[in-house]
């Protein structure tokens, strides 16, 4: 008879802002792979948080950002899979990580980090250092760099190239042990 473990809560954003992204595919084929140890929360409507105001930050959030802030800190750990724009995260994920950051929201949260691009290098650095400044808990492998996303993925999301599909499934089982430890 198998121990019964209870499934991780895991709060997924998703960086783009386009509403058939690669990313979005991209976590829909995590959570094949992750099913049996993760219950996640799929957050891919940054464009609707508003811009931010330090002023409102710390004492004010609008409404919408406290709920944002709260399913962070609800969650067992959080998963970002962004594409790359102009060397740099978008804005819009930008955005909702700074409205975080008067908060520790972040603090010692296991993190995933996942940056689907045509290149993605800059961007991917940039994000692991912004997580990092931030005080989120990640490895090397709990982050993931695939460059050439489109070519990697057919029509129906799937991922058609070996190397990927294995680094993925790498991903998720040292994601799963973060966060294991992290609860410890």
């Amino acid at each position: 008879m198998g121990i019964l473990t209870r499934k991780e809560n895991v709060f997924v954003i998703i960086g783009s802002a386009s509403k058939n992204s690669v990313n979005q595919k991209l976590v829909d084929r995590f959570a094949e792979l992750s099913n049996d140890v993760f219950n996640l929360t799929i957050y891919n409507d940054l464009k609707t948080l508003p811009h931010f105001d330090p002023e409102l930050s710390a004492d004010r959030p609008p409404q919408i950002i406290a709920e944002f802030r709260n399913a962070i800190d609800k969650a067992d750990g959080v998963l970002i899979c962004t594409p790359e724009y102009v060397f740099s995260i978008p804005s819009g994920l930008k955005n909702a990580i700074e409205w975080c950051v008067s908060t520790t929201v972040f603090s010692d949260k296991p993190v995933g980090l996942i940056t689907a691009s045509l290149d993605g290098q800059k961007g991917h650095e940039e994000l692991q250092l912004i997580m990092k400044t931030i005080m989120s808990k990640f490895t090397d492998e709990t982050t993931l760099l695939i460059q050439g996303i489109k070519g990697k993925l057919n029509e129906r999301g799937e991922i058609t190239d070996g190397k990927t599909l294995d680094e993925l499934k790498r991903f998720v089982i040292a994601y799963q042990t973060l966060i294991k430890n992290a609860s410890r």
